[in-house]
């Protein structure tokens, strides 16, 4: 085999690994854990999905993605969160709310003692800017 051979098939099989991976990313309401749904779809319409996820001690959320959203705490505490950044704890406190433009990918966990639970409101359109 020739040397541009050894160098071009390992980066081939990175790649195509790397796809099959990527292709893997489910969004918020697909994703789970130990394959037990999280979120429940409390809404949807042309434009928006509204969904209320529930976690609670040592559960998670499994890799997941989401268009730009509100996110409402109903029940806050502790978690973690891993994304294309590194991984952090955090701390969430009823009634505290965000919105956030897409996320790519994150994945969290909660390591409190407290269930986690979230209102969450997916845009399906773009803002005009």
């Amino acid at each position: 085999m020739s040397n541009s051979y050894r160098v071009a098939l390992p980066l081939v099989f990175a790649l195509l690994s790397f796809a099959a991976y990527s292709a893997e990313i489910r969004d918020a309401l697909s994703a789970g854990w130990n394959g037990e749904r999280r979120c429940e779809n409390l809404y949807e319409d042309a434009q928006i999905r509204i969904l209320r996820c529930t976690f609670p001690p040592n559960t998670g959320h499994e890799r997941h993605s989401h268009p730009a959203f509100f996110n409402y705490v109903l029940s806050g505490g502790r978690g973690q969160v891993t994304d294309g950044s590194g991984t952090r704890e955090f701390e969430s406190k009823s009634d505290q709310y965000r919105a956030g433009e897409a996320v790519e990918w994150h994945e969290a966990l909660n390591t409190g003692d407290t269930t986690l639970r979230y209102l969450i409101v997916e845009k399906k359109y773009e803002s005009e800017k």
